[in-house]
């Protein structure tokens, strides 16, 4: 005999068209139904307005609210159903754990969706390694032994791996990350898009929410004076870090666009020494994104442990460990440039930014593509009539 709960499962199945909600998704389902009659957190981000718009939630609408949400931390601070109270409104924490299953469910291919974020830390590190130890081995076998290692090779870095070569190894690994990234965003958007009044977007709409993420606006805890950590104290660390992070990247991508464009367009190849525009990009980058890696690294080590997934923090960390690993590497190179310590590094270095972008899919950096999707798609539907006529945005 079907026990009660296999049939009340059964029952909101059959509801929300044959879909089963996974256990988070189900949680999260249960705590926007008290939040929507709280509403006391409705003006702190774009998680509340959203959720106003709605009287049921299925997996489409779940998956885009969870996608809203920066895990602040503001609303589980304000909360007074938040625990020991029964209700047990966990709302950062309900919302992470499903964003972790987006992470997996719309991974390209999905098994290694699965693997990372089991092993995160662990197989980042060990991609590191291995691909470091892959580089030079090359070094070794096509230089002069083993003593190719510590020698200043003639010509920088493409006395040890020509140009084309480089392209080669990279370019795969790239476009490879580009098309699993856009494959699962596609699926994601034309899921939510149904759940999202299905309009498309508009001029204003797509400004409003590059606005929102090139600002981090939902990091400021609604209110500007920043969101929470490792206690109840507001602070912008988390907003100030991300961004270091986030346009240090950028100015790195940057340079490394600008630099193709000198050497295929105006036939300068690297190295290039200041005050040329790929060195200056790449100089801030660098410093920017270690700055902003470090600082996340502590505050993910002092977040308090109900504002997310604990199962995802090697996840987390893996990204954050690769995107330093990639910064500092990139710096020391620019010191060591033209002497015995280049080869050694430059294979460190290598290895390091084939891993992130290997890797680049199935995590951390994932979740900022998904969350500007989300993030477009509430622009939107915000210009649509509530349809259920309560509340307000």
């Amino acid at each position: 005999m079907q026990t009660l709960e296999a049939l009340t499962r059964d029952a909101k199945a059959l509801a929300n068209g044959g879909i089963v909600l996974s256990p988070p998704e189900t949680e999260v389902a249960r705590q926007l139904q008290i939040c929507n009659a709280c509403r006391y957190c409705e003006g702190f981000c774009a998680v509340f307005p959203a959720m106003t718009r709605r009287l049921e939630f299925g997996k489409a609408d779940i998956h885009f609210i969870a996608n809203l949400c920066h895990n602040c931390g503001a609303c589980l601070h304000a909360c007074q159903y938040a625990p020991p109270h029964e209700f047990a409104v966990n709302i950062p924490q309900a919302m992470a754990q499903v964003r972790g299953q987006t992470y997996t469910n719309y991974a390209w291919p999905p098994a290694l969706g699965a693997l990372y974020q089991r092993n995160g830390l662990t197989l980042a590190l060990a991609l590191v390694a291995g691909l470091t130890l892959f580089l030079l081995l090359a070094v070794v076998l096509h230089g002069q032994g083993i003593a190719a290692l510590w020698q200043a090779p003639a010509g920088g870095f493409y006395g040890i791996f020509p140009h084309n070569l480089l392209v080669g190894m990279f370019a795969p690994v790239f476009l490879f990350a580009v098309l699993a990234l856009v494959l699962g965003v596609r699926r994601f958007w034309r899921d939510i898009t149904p759940a999202t009044s299905g309009a498309p977007l508009s001029a204003s709409a797509t400004a409003e929410a590059t606005d929102a993420v090139l600002r981090l606006k939902y990091l400021d805890g609604g209110h500007g004076d920043g969101c929470h950590n490792e206690d109840d104290a507001y602070t912008l660390s988390r907003r100030r870090f991300h961004h270091l992070t986030f346009y240090g990247f950028m100015l790195c991508f940057a340079a490394t666009s600008v630099a193709t464009l000198y050497h295929y367009l105006l036939a300068l190849p690297a190295p290039y020494d200041l005050p040329s525009l790929p060195k200056l990009l790449g100089g801030l980058g660098g410093i920017s994104l270690a700055i902003g890696t470090a600082g996340l690294w502590r505050l993910n080590q002092r977040r308090h442990p109900q504002h997310g997934d604990a199962t995802q923090k090697p996840m987390d960390r893996a990204f954050i460990a690769l995107l330093f690993l990639t910064a500092t590497s990139g710096l020391a190179l620019w010191a060591v440039r033209g002497t015995a310590g280049l080869p050694l590094l430059l294979c460190l270095h290598l290895g390091a930014v084939m891993a992130l972008f290997a890797t680049m899919p199935y995590g951390k950096f994932a979740h900022g593509i998904f969350r500007t999707a989300s993030l477009l798609r509430h622009a939107v539907e915000k210009r649509q009539p509530n349809p259920i006529g309560l509340g307000a945005d």
